[in-house]
C-alpha cells in the first residue's frame, strides 16, 4: 500500500470516527427529549402521547412494578397506564430525575428515577417514585421503548416496598 493510500485510509477512518462521535450526543439528546415528552404526556394525561413512547405492537414487554408484573404488547400497557392515571383522579405531577442515557447504533437505554404525585381518589396525597430503566430501538427514525422495568426497592425484612424511595 502506498504511502498516499495509507494518508487516504487513515483519514477515512479519522473521518468516521469523528463523525460517529459526533452523531452520538443528537442521538442521546432524542432519547431524553423522548422522555420528557413521556413527562408531559404523563401530567397531561394523554394516554395517547403517553403511549407514543412505546413501540405501537406486540414486541412491547414491561416488567412493572404494579400487579400483574408483566404486560406484553402495547395494548396491554395501554390498560395499565389507564388504570394509573385513573388512581390520580385530579391533578397529576409526574417528573423525571437522574436520567442518564447511551445509545449504539440503533438501540439505547435510558435510566432514572420517575416521580408521580396527586390526590388518590379520597383526596388524599399519593407520592411514587419508581425506578425506571427502558430499552429504546430506533424505529423508522423515532426512538420507541421496547422494553421497561420498573421497580421500588424493597425491605426484605418486612416485604413492603419503599413507595417513596429515597437515597
Amino acid at each position: 500500500m502506498s504511502q498516499r493510500s495509507c494518508l487516504f485510509a487513515g483519514l477515512v477512518i479519522a473521518t468516521a470516527l469523528v463523525v460517529s462521535s459526533c452523531s452520538r450526543p443528537n442521538e442521546d439528546a432524542e432519547v431524553n427529549a423522548s422522555a420528557q415528552r413521556l413527562v408531559a404526556a404523563v401530567n397531561a394525561k394523554d394516554i395517547n402521547g403517553i403511549m407514543a413512547y412505546y413501540t405501537p405492537d406486540d414486541s412491547l414487554l414491561v416488567f412493572d412494578a404494579l400487579i400483574p408484573r408483566q404486560y406484553v404488547g402495547a395494548a396491554a400497557f395501554r390498560k395499565d397506564w389507564e388504570g394509573f392515571l385513573a388512581t390520580y383522579p385530579g391533578a397529576l405531577h409526574a417528573e423525571v430525575s437522574d436520567w442518564k442515557s447511551e445509545t449504539d447504533g440503533n438501540l439505547a437505554y435510558g435510566r432514572g428515577i420517575f416521580k408521580t404525585s396527586g390526590p388518590d381518589k379520597d383526596g388524599k396525597p399519593l407520592d411514587l417514585t419508581f425506578r425506571v430503566t427502558d430499552v429504546f430501538k430506533k424505529i423508522n427514525g423515532k426512538w420507541l421503548v421496547i422494553h421497561e422495568h420498573v421497580s421500588w426497592p424493597v425491605d426484605l425484612a418486612t416485604g413492603k416496598a419503599d413507595l417513596s424511595s429515597r437515597p
